[in-house]
């Protein structure tokens, strides 16, 4: 038999580390956390916040996170789920939703903080580069926070990036270039590439999906009905779509606060014993017994099968 090397022997076995759960779940970066998080001593409670963007197959998530020891805390929080109020109906996972879900937490958190009077961030969309805190001039600093995109591949026209372009219009202070935003191309030579603002607002306000639509509509009518068919519902077409993205731009600048939910009637809530009667149905509130409850317990139980091996007994006898 060949000689066989081994690689991993007791002492490794005994001096390895599980990583991280998070890690092992495939759900955390931590090389890019540490960087997102970490600050200096000397800066005490002054945590860094970092605008969180997640994307999942139904909607946008954005948030303003801090972290403490005790763990991350949500400052504030918009989802492309709340864009129907605003006029949003459909599309809510497209590149034009993940800007008007970053305008929304921009202008939420910076009312929220008491700054959205003083910044108002770029009220019209042009697609062109714009930092708040090279406009600004007031008495308070911009709200600054890094981008964190979790595992997602940072690659040009991302929709993260979407999501980013919509809350620095909206004023918030995120540190970024334009070379991931769509509209940028590198030159040949590798040196400073271009940028075309005007292809970018054509994504915000969702011209790609519009051209997309018409070439569909052109091509195959019945594909077109299938596909767009939610489109069709809400009763929009190629032509409408710039017009309602505009309008919801304008509506979360209006009113960035978040609805109140509408409760159908008044909570019940009505404890009987262990048990509590709510509008949803009853729930048993599990609570620690103490010595003499648990006795109590167990002489129940024995009285019962006591009567039923009784009961059972007698049924023989008549038998």
């Amino acid at each position: 038999m060949a000689f066989v090397k081994v690689v991993k022997d007791k002492a490794y076995f005994k001096r390895y580390q599980v990583k991280y759960r998070r890690r092992r779940e495939g759900k955390t970066d931590y090389h890019a956390r540490r960087r997102l998080v970490a600050q200096e001593k000397s800066k005490y409670q002054s945590p860094k916040y970092r605008f969180v963007v997640r994307i999942t197959n139904q909607r946008i998530i954005c948030q303003v996170i801090y972290a403490t020891i005790q763990g991350d805390r949500v400052m504030a929080s918009a989802e492309s789920t709340e864009l129907p109020r605003y006029g949003v109906t459909v599309g809510l996972t497209n590149y034009a939703a993940a800007y008007c879900t970053g305008l929304l937490l921009a202008r939420r958190l910076l009312k929220t903080v008491g700054l959205d009077e003083a910044i108002k961030g770029v009220e019209q969309v042009t697609g062109e580069d714009y930092h708040v805190e090279e406009e600004h001039d007031g008495d308070r600093r911009p709200f600054k926070a890094l981008l964190d995109v979790g595992l997602v591949r940072t690659t040009t026209g991302n929709r993260v990036f979407g999501a980013l372009k919509g809350a620095v219009d909206g004023g918030l202070h995120i540190p970024h270039s334009n070379k991931r935003f769509p509209g940028y191309k590198k030159s040949e030579d590798g040196k400073e590439g271009e940028y075309d603002a005007e292809k970018h607002k054509d994504r915000i306000l969702g011209k790609h999906v519009a051209e997309y639509m018409s070439q569909m509509q052109e091509e195959d009518g019945d594909k077109y009905e299938k596909h767009f068919a939610k489109f069709i519902a809400a009763g929009i077409d190629a032509d409408g779509l710039e017009d309602m993205y505009t309008k919801a731009h304008a509506a979360i600048r209006a009113n960035p606060d978040r609805e109140a939910k509408k409760r159908d009637q008044e909570p019940v809530h009505v404890r009987e014993g262990n048990f509590i009667q709510t509008s949803t149905g009853k729930y048993e509130r599990r609570v620690k017994f103490n010595n003499q409850q648990r006795k109590e317990r167990v002489a129940r139980k024995m009285q019962i099968a006591a009567q039923m091996t009784l009961a059972a007994a007698g049924g023989d006898e008549d038998e």
